[in-house]
């Protein structure tokens, strides 16, 4: 199964030198997403998933305020008894939800998804913002929307340490 991992730039450094991202709540194309988006074929579902994956990590940003302003998404292929689906009908999860049983190894890490430097003040403020959004304040839903468009880069399992050192 290809899961989304939400991180930051410390969180990367930290599973790099580790050589494994811990367990943990993760994205992915589960049962519940399938039946939430029916007209939706498998890479739509994927790439619904990493954008679920990309708020989780702008969430992420909003505790840390150390961690560089950029969205970052880890892309890995694990077992799939290793990741367990959280949401279901009639459940408050949402439906890309998963939570990791184990570590996963970086050889499991096939891409990375990130923000590029110059989205750094959308998404400071995206991730100032994220509590009232959550909260329904609307004005604030505008401001993490705006950050939420922006594309995020694909990088290569090879390029995590070039992605750290030069974040």
């Amino acid at each position: 199964m290809r899961v989304y991992v939400p991180a930051t730039l410390p969180l990367l450094a930290a599973w790099l030198e580790a050589g494994e991202v811990p367990p943990g709540r993760a994205r992915a194309a589960t049962p519940a997403l399938r039946e939430w988006y029916v007209e939706g074929d498998d890479e739509e579902l994927e790439f619904s998933a990493l954008l679920d994956a990309a708020t989780d990590s702008l969430a992420l940003l909003a505790e840390d305020a150390a961690a560089p302003r950029r969205r970052l998404v880890l892309a890995a292929d694990v077992p799939d008894g290793d990741a367990r689906p959280l949401g279901g009908p009639g459940d408050d999860e949402p439906p890309s939800a998963v939570e990791l049983g184990a570590p996963v190894p970086l050889r499991a890490v096939v891409s990375a998804h990130c923000d590029e430097a110059a989205a750094e003040g959308a998404v400071r403020a995206a991730a100032e913002a994220l509590p009232a959004a959550r909260a329904g304040d609307e004005d604030a839903a505008f401001v993490v929307d705006g950050a939420e468009d922006g594309d995020l880069l694909w990088y290569d399992a090879a390029e995590l340490r070039d992605l750290v050192a030069g974040g």
